[in-house]
């Protein structure tokens, strides 16, 4: 598969109930999503039937019913692999909470 056979698509969870489609794209702008993926340390699974399903949602669009099963095959995948639970991903970690100061006038 070369560079312009490339396709990808972004689910975002935890926010919502149901998966959404956070991104998608071919060629140079599937190999941005991927690689900002793999920045984020964002596990990414390759499922071409799956892949061509989802590929025909819009930006924003929750994954239908019928989709359901093999997403929280997926997703069931990416939480073992990072040693997580459902809702994990919206427990605040006091350690890694950013500190900031602000200087200024009171």
């Amino acid at each position: 598969m070369n560079n312009t056979d490339k396709e990808a698509v972004a689910l975002e969870y935890g926010k919502y109930s149901t998966p959404v489609v956070s991104a998608k794209g071919e060629a140079e702008l599937a190999e941005i999503i991927i690689q900002e993926a793999k920045r984020q340390g964002i596990y990414i699974a390759e499922d071409p039937k799956l892949l061509a399903a989802l590929a025909q949602l819009d930006i924003e669009d929750e994954i239908p019913e019928e989709l359901f099963t093999a997403v929280a095959i997926i997703l069931s995948w990416a939480y073992w692999l990072k040693e997580m639970e459902p809702g994990d991903e919206k427990k605040v970690d006091s350690r890694k909470k950013k500190k900031f100061k602000v200087r200024g006038q009171v």
